[in-house]
Formats: C-alpha cells, sequence, structure tokens
C-alpha cells in the first residue's frame, strides 16, 4: 500500500462532497478501498457493512456531516499543529500512523498502521463508521495495538 494514493483518494473524496477538509472517515474510505491487509482486519460481513456506511456518506445519505469540520477533541496537543485542508483528528491519525511504522521499524506507514491511528481515537468520524457497521472498536484498537513487527520480519 501507497499511503500517497490514499491520501490522493481522501482527497478526491473530500473535494466531490465539498467538504472543506480530509477527516478520518475520508482516510477510512480510502484505506479500503486501496489497501487489502485493513480490508483483512475485518471478520465477516464486518468490512462490507463499513464500506456500505461510507458509500452511504459519499452519496449523501446516512450520516450526515458534509459542510461540518471534524474535530474529536481526542488529542489537544495536536490543536496546535494544524494542516490546512484536513481535519485535526485526521492529522492526528496520519502522526500516530508513521509513529507506528516507526515503533515497528518499518521503512514506510503501512495501512494497517493507520487503521490503528483511526481506531484509537473513540471520538472521530472514523470510528463512528465502524461503531455503527457493528465493529467492536475498542477491541479492534487493542488488537492492532498488540506487539508490532516489521513487514520485513517474517515468522
Amino acid at each position: 500500500m501507497e499511503l500517497a494514493s490514499v491520501v490522493a483518494g481522501a482527497r478526491r473524496r473530500a473535494h466531490r462532497g465539498a467538504d472543506a477538509q480530509i477527516d478520518t472517515a475520508h482516510l477510512l474510505h480510502s484505506l479500503l478501498e486501496t489497501d487489502p491487509e485493513a480490508r483483512a482486519v475485518f471478520e465477516g460481513p464486518q468490512l462490507a457493512r463499513v464500506l456500505g456506511y461510507l458509500v452511504q456518506r459519499s452519496i449523501g445519505y446516512g450520516l450526515r456531516w458534509q459542510g461540518t469540520v471534524e474535530d474529536s477533541g481526542a488529542l489537544p496537543v495536536i490543536r496546535n499543529r494544524t494542516v490546512a485542508g484536513w481535519s485535526p483528528p485526521a492529522v492526528s491519525a496520519m502522526s500516530g500512523a508513521l509513529e507506528r511504522a516507526a515503533r515497528r521499524g518499518a521503512p514506510r506507514v503501512g495501512g494497517v498502521d493507520l487503521l490503528a491511528a483511526l481506531a484509537s481515537d473513540a471520538s472521530c468520524r472514523a470510528v463512528e463508521v465502524l461503531e455503527r457497521a457493528g465493529v467492536d472498536t475498542l477491541t479492534l484498537a487493542a488488537r492492532l495495538a498488540r506487539p508490532l513487527r516489521s513487514s520485513r520480519q517474517v515468522s
């Protein structure tokens, strides 16, 4: 998975939806479209339900966030580090994914790194989508936080 393609997809989704910022739901949608490892994290029909909510959102049904700014308030330290065109929780998720990849010694961020960062912010839009689709985000975040290995290390 190339993180740049996830970001480009999220940017396109935000633009098509006339959203002022890329938010965590845009990142989640693009990630699940792009990365097979992130999709494989979900069990049974969960992935289909998550994608269903994301598609509803992208066509204007279901979860109504268009025209609003995402600000979960979960990470106040990040508030001082703003990025134009990005919601504060999306910036936090990207930072968290980079930190997770670095901890596991990976040269690049993987899709599961970003998914773990998204799942760890209980107040972000991505978590709202996941929970509405029946995903236990506390369990998901805990499972993804287990000891990490680099994708270069195979056992």
